[in-house]
Order: structure tokens, then C-alpha cells, then sequence
């Protein structure tokens, strides 16, 4: 297991590397058109080929690799935080609060999370720029993705709550929230460090779904979700066989991360 761990982190990041090396080089450029080669092969000059724009694939690839290992960690450290309000610190405290919360949590979650984005994104605005069509779908994901994290936090703050040397320290004298930041957090990192990165490839399959939908990031701004939908065109896999790049990238990104981070042991 673990040569599995290390393999899949080396395939993270040298698809990381290349992702962001090779969006930020001048010469893959996702928005430049090659009106001479539209919907073409491979070539020397376009090694995974052109779509039906003259857009490079492998340019427009690697752009969107880098938005999605960008902006996924960005959304789910923001479920992160949320989860520790919701979850954490009423588990903590315990009584009305906790009961609360944990009302709020089943509410979260007894909602189908696919459809709960998809109701939220279709309410807001469709007809706006690239970039704040990628911010609104990572920030609605993050905004609406913290309801399983929560209720992990809420469970283990509740048992860190009853534990011996919180109740030694409580009957010393010290306060809720010293409690709370100086011992309570440092035994909840391990959870929320698992929680971050489980979430990671869940909003990046999140994304993609959106994406695919037409309600997540918008064109021209590349995504792996924007390219899936390409393949709503293919005829033959083996002469459209470049446009299941992006397929296969998702599928070993996210099994990738899967295997580094959900193998994590939380105390």
C-alpha cells in the first residue's frame, strides 16, 4: 500500500507540474484559434489536436488541470472552516447549541448534494464573465460542502469534550474558550487535515459535473468539465480518441488523490 501511496503522489505531481508550467508558458495559450487546422489530428504543432474552435487540446488541458488543483483545495479549505463552526465548536460546547447544529447538519445532508448545487447554481446568474462563473462554482462548493465534514468534527469534539483531561482542566478553572483553542484544536487537526483533502477530489468531480451541466465554469475559460462535454460529439472513439484526454486525466487525478489522502489514518 504504501508503493501505491507513492506512486499515485508522484502522478499527482508531475501532472501538477505540467499543469502549471504549461499553462503559464506563452506557448499554450487556451484561447489562441488556429483557423487553418479546426477540429484537427495530432501534429507537431498540436499534439493532442484541435477542437472545433482551433483551440489547442493540450493547451486548453492544461489550463484546466491547473483551475481545478487550484481552486479545489481553495473550496474545500472553505467547507473546512465552515465545518469547524458548525460541527467542531458546537460539539465542543455541547447542550442547545450542539442540538442545533446537529439539526442544521441533517438538513445539509438529507438533501442530495448534486441536486442541492445544481438548484443553488441554476438561481444564480449564468451570463457572466469566465472568471466569476469559476469562483462562484468553487465558492458554492464550498459554501454547501461542508455538511460531512461537521458532522465527523461534531462526533469527535463531543468525544474530546467527555475526555479525561478536559474535564481535569475544566475543573481547574480554565475557560471554554481556552479550553476550546489551547487543547480541544490540536487534537482536532488530524480530522481536519483528513477532512480537507477527501474533499479535494469530490469538489473536482463536483466541478466537473457542473461543467458538463453547462452551469459551471463558463467558455471561454477552460475546464475539465467544459472539455468532457465535448465528447457530446464523438462519433468514433478511435478517430475522436484525444477527446477522452480530459476523461482520463479526471479519472487519474482524482484516483490519485484518493489514494494519498483517504488512506490517512485520523486518530
Amino acid at each position: 500500500m504504501k508503493a501505491l501511496r507513492t506512486a499515485a503522489l508522484v502522478v499527482v505531481t508531475v501532472i501538477a507540474i505540467a499543469s502549471f508550467g504549461g499553462s503559464l508558458s506563452p506557448a499554450f495559450d487556451a484561447a489562441r484559434q488556429d483557423r487553418d487546422h479546426v477540429s484537427a489530428g495530432p501534429s507537431a504543432d498540436h499534439w493532442l489536436g484541435t477542437d472545433a474552435l482551433g483551440r489547442d487540446r493540450l493547451a486548453r488541458l492544461l489550463h484546466a488541470t491547473r483551475l481545478s488543483l487550484v481552486l479545489a483545495p481553495a473550496a474545500a479549505a472553505l467547507s473546512v472552516l465552515l465545518a469547524l463552526f458548525f460541527g467542531a465548536v458546537p460539539g465542543f460546547l455541547g447542550g442547545t447549541s450542539e442540538r442545533a447544529a446537529k439539526a442544521v447538519v441533517d438538513v445539509m445532508l438529507s438533501v442530495p448534494w448534486l441536486f442541492l448545487l445544481l438548484m443553488v447554481r441554476a438561481a444564480l446568474p449564468l451570463n457572466c464573465s469566465p472568471a466569476v462563473s469559476a469562483t462562484i462554482t468553487f465558492l458554492m462548493l464550498g459554501l454547501l460542502g461542508w455538511g460531512v465534514p461537521a458532522r465527523v468534527l461534531m462526533a469527535r469534539a463531543r468525544k474530546l469534550r467527555q475526555s479525561e483531561f478536559v474535564l481535569l482542566a475544566r475543573g481547574s478553572g480554565v475557560s471554554p474558550g481556552h479550553l476550546l483553542c489551547v487543547h480541544v484544536m490540536p487534537n482536532l487537526r488530524p480530522v481536519l487535515t483528513a477532512q480537507l483533502w477527501i474533499a479535494v477530489p469530490a469538489f473536482i468531480l463536483a466541478e466537473a459535473n457542473l461543467s458538463l451541466l453547462g452551469l459551471g465554469v463558463q467558455e471561454p475559460l477552460p475546464s475539465l468539465g467544459s472539455l468532457l462535454r465535448e465528447l457530446e460529439t464523438v462519433l468514433s472513439i478511435r478517430a475522436d480518441l484525444c477527446n477522452f484526454c480530459a476523461l482520463l486525466v479526471l479519472i487519474v487525478v482524482v484516483s490519485s488523490l484518493q489514494i494519498v489522502f483517504c488512506k490517512q489514518e485520523v486518530p
